[in-house]
């Protein structure tokens, strides 16, 4: 089943004006949530719609609430979220630093108290699309063991960076776990199993069944210690520059909210896109692995879904699309 775009972003809208969202915001966070979908980040978009309604009935995310300028250094300010929904403040986050980028050469805006962002390449493609090199990283409530541990104390912190290009953007979103939940999810949806262990069992063993590992919240970290150590710098680095809650004070609560997040931005006149495509064709011309598969760069087959999906519809799951007609 295909749904349009704007079919998916109106009833989005709709739900979301229920709630009591002011139009700037319902528009901000139905656009999002359809855009995941459409660019096929299905788990982010459609998917987790009513999680997002849950939140909000329950009083996590505050539809009313804006966020607070705290404090500004500079090229550097620090903003409190009151708790608003996470892709309102990420989307100003951003463009925060974005101004300030444009003005100085580097912007960074760093947020407390704010909810999940949803797909964080939303962000880098912002950055992106105003010419600028966007980073953006946030923690999250622990579902990642510490490497030789075997307790959930890892927030699975996605790291995006993206590189503005004129032919598509080069656009890294990245979990700190080998299959972000995200994705497991999906996988479990259609009762399929992971292509590669994705986490432990509650045998602690390696597992490639996304229930069993989604049970235990002990996903596999990338690069096995490298990215057990990302994921905890990454959390150091976002409550040093918001003073915000750690993972571990995330954890402590029955919901994941109140996170912390940092945007930052580049921009100089001259971001040298012949050398930037030296790179990408060397990259793409080596051989593929696979017969009839190609090379791609990050971002490559984000930008191919999103033309698929604009053209034909977007592929909806048939249960939840219902679910959401029905709020």
């Amino acid at each position: 089943m295909r749904i349009p775009f704007k079919e998916l972003q109106k009833e989005f809208k709709r739900v979301l004006l229920k709630l009591s969202f002011t139009t700037e915001m319902a528009d901000t966070c139905a656009t999002i949530f359809a855009a995941n979908s459409r660019d096929g980040v299905y788990s982010h978009g459609l998917n987790r719609f009513p999680v997002f309604v849950e939140h909000v009935s329950k009083g996590l995310v505050l539809p009313d609430a804006m966020p607070v300028l705290l404090e500004s250094m500079g090229s550097i300010e620090r903003w409190d979220g009151k708790l608003a929904p996470g892709m309102f403040n990420a989307t100003h986050a951003m463009n925060r630093a974005i101004e300030l980028a444009k003005s100085n050469g580097i912007g960074c805006v760093a947020i407390k108290n704010t909810n999940h962002w949803m797909r964080g390449g939303t962000y880098g493609w912002q950055a992106a699309d105003a010419g600028c090199i966007g980073i953006c990283f946030t923690n999250a409530t622990a579902n990642m063991p510490a490497w030789g541990g075997k307790e959930p104390v890892l927030g699975n912190n996605p790291l995006v960076i993206a590189v503005p290009r004129a032919e598509g953007h080069v656009v890294l979103d990245m979990a700190m776990s080998q299959f972000s939940y995200g994705k497991m999810q999906e996988y479990e949806l259609k009762n399929e199993l992971l292509p590669f262990a994705g986490g432990y069992d509650e045998a602690g063993n390696l597992s490639t069944d996304p229930a069993e590992i989604r049970k235990t919240k002990l996903a596999l970290p990338i690069g096995f210690w490298k990215g057990s150590g990302l994921s905890l710098v990454l959390d150091l680095l976002v409550v040093a520059l918001s003073g915000g809650r750690s993972t571990q004070k995330i954890s402590e609560g029955k919901y994941e909210t109140g996170v912390s997040q940092c945007f930052i931005c580049l921009k100089q006149p001259d971001m040298h896109s012949a050398l930037i495509e030296e790179i990408l064709a060397f990259t793409k011309g080596n051989s593929a692995a696979e017969a009839g598969k190609q090379v791609a760069y990050p971002g490559e087959r984000t930008l191919r879904t999103r033309l698929e999906n604009e053209e034909n519809g977007i592929p909806v799951n048939e249960e939840i699309w219902a679910t959401l007609k029905n709020m």
